[in-house]
């Protein structure tokens, strides 16, 4: 079973994209993100579940270096 999880930007506090793991990410972990850019997670959320549900909320914290 995958772990989802949504990418926030740590500048922002805006969610960047949604994207899946194979295991639960580690606070080191580099990884990918759809635009290409090579990001290093900062800080792992668990969030409560929803009441009657399961999976708890992922939040991956990440620095995006700013484009220009």
């Amino acid at each position: 079973m995958g772990i989802t999880a949504t990418i926030m930007s740590t500048a922002t506090g805006q969610p960047i994209q949604k994207m899946s793991f194979g295991r639960m990410p580690k606070p080191w972990a580099s990884f990918n993100l759809e635009s290409g850019e090579l990001v290093t997670a900062e800080r792992i959320d668990v969030g409560k579940p929803a009441p009657g549900k399961f999976a708890a909320p992922i939040y991956v914290w990440v620095t995006v270096k700013p484009r220009g």
